[in-house]
């Protein structure tokens, strides 16, 4: 049996992801998919619209046969961590053959090459990736523009390089192949091209396509009905029900308590001592919580934005933040060590067989509930599915134990 990965947020599932899910079965050849998943928080420091359950449950109506949790330690990275955990948990099922993600390019003619020379980063690298930081550079256009000058054969070749790299998806996929080659993977990579919409496309276009940062905005303004034409029935369904439990639409403000204490009653040191509170930021944030007019976490992030430090940076230091993680126990040496298990979410009859292969090919322990493993990763994974529960519109206290209490998901 044929297997390829994906690495997703579906945050919701929208007809682009239907696409690309298709095209990855097509091109690839396989027979089966497998889903590594961000849990309740997403890569650029945002809660998920939907619990990870119910967009687990939307993957499985798709056609996933398997989707598992990337952990929260590596979901609310940069795109270097965030790719390198969920390869890496592709990596350890051991059935996974090839991993297939979305690109502006459509190619890995460029960036294959590319990755491998990055895998293993030179202090050259880092010198030129510090300098451009040092111009006021945010970090993702520094390590573009350093990659394209080191690797780039010519000044046009510099040029068109890092114009690629500023493209969000091809930066990822550069990272999810230098990942690949830092793992010595045996899986075989493939990138299906990005239609219609981009990746930060705040509004929809004329087709039935659209970015979920769109979808999402429908939603929170327009209501679901909205935000139809642009997913599946499927996902419209889930949402639906989620909206009238008082799960969903989950979103930034409804953390506004907790952050709030937490920035409250937090010396600068303290705050420094958390991840991605870096440069003086913390007595940056003190300073913009006294001068707010209004106490809202977009208020906040308005606040603290500059050209250095873009609002994806802001939202990940300030969920940092919330979340208690220190960068003592979560510094590059520990994140360079992987994820510690395969957490299941759910599954289809062709991931039951999966499964049943993983149990001799898995090089992690694979777990369906947390009382199964102690690890320090899977206590982030329960502290954030808390702090999310209590972020829902109506938060329930099962939902607060819902890790503990409810099994994967199964047809």
């Amino acid at each position: 049996m044929k297997t390829v990965g994906i690495v997703v947020e579906y945050n919701p599932l929208h007809n682009g992801h239907v696409l690309h899910y298709r095209k990855s079965k097509e091109v690839t050849g396989a027979d089966a998919v497998v889903a590594v998943m961000s849990g309740p928080f997403l890569q650029r420091g945002e809660p998920a619209i939907a619990s990870k359950r119910a967009r687990a449950e939307m993957a499985l109506a798709m056609g996933v046969d398997l989707c598992l949790e990337l952990p929260v330690t590596y979901a609310v990275q940069p795109a270097e961590w965030f790719a390198y955990g969920a390869v890496a948990i592709l990596e350890a099922t051991g059935v996974v053959d090839c991993l297939s993600f979305g690109s502006e390019s459509g190619t890995l003619e460029q960036i294959l090459p590319l990755s491998r020379s990055l895998a293993n980063e030179s202090g050259e690298l880092r010198s030129e990736i510090e300098k451009r930081l040092r111009e006021g550079m945010n970090f993702p256009s520094a390590y573009g523009a350093a990659a394209a000058a080191l690797f780039g054969e010519s000044e046009p070749a510099i040029a068109h390089l890092q114009e690629l790299l500023t493209q969000p998806n091809n930066s990822l996929g550069l990272h999810y192949l230098i990942a690949l080659e830092r793992l010595g993977s045996r899986i075989t990579p493939y990138t299906i091209a990005r239609e219609n919409a981009q990746y930060h496309d705040p509004l929809p276009g004329a087709s039935s396509i659209a970015s979920a940062t769109a979808i999402r905005n429908i939603i929170l303004s327009q209501g679901l009905e909205a935000a139809r034409p642009y997913m599946p029935e499927f996902t419209h369904s889930i949402m639906e029900r989620e909206i009238k439990s008082g799960r969903a639409p989950v979103h930034w403000e409804q953390f506004r308590q907790p952050l709030f204490q937490t920035l409250l009653t937090h010396t600068p040191a303290q705050l420094e001592a958390l991840l991605e509170v870096t440069e003086g930021l913390e007595h940056r944030v003190q300073r913009s919580l006294f001068q707010l007019e209004q106490p809202t976490v977009d208020a906040l992030l308005e606040a603290l934005k500059t050209k250095r430090y873009t609002r994806t940076k802001l939202q990940r230091m300030l969920l940092h933040i919330m979340l208690n993680h220190d960068k003592a126990s979560m510094n590059r040496e520990e994140l360079a060590k992987g994820p510690g298990y395969i957490r299941v979410l759910g599954f289809s009859e062709t991931g039951r067989s999966l499964l049943k292969r993983m149990k001799q090919s898995a090089s992690l322990p694979v777990i369906h509930k947390p009382a199964k493993l102690e690890h320090p990763q899977l206590e982030r994974d329960l502290m954030a599915a808390a702090v999310y529960a209590n972020g829902q519109p109506r938060p329930d206290m099962r939902q607060y134990y819902g890790d503990y209490l409810l099994p994967p998901l199964t047809p």
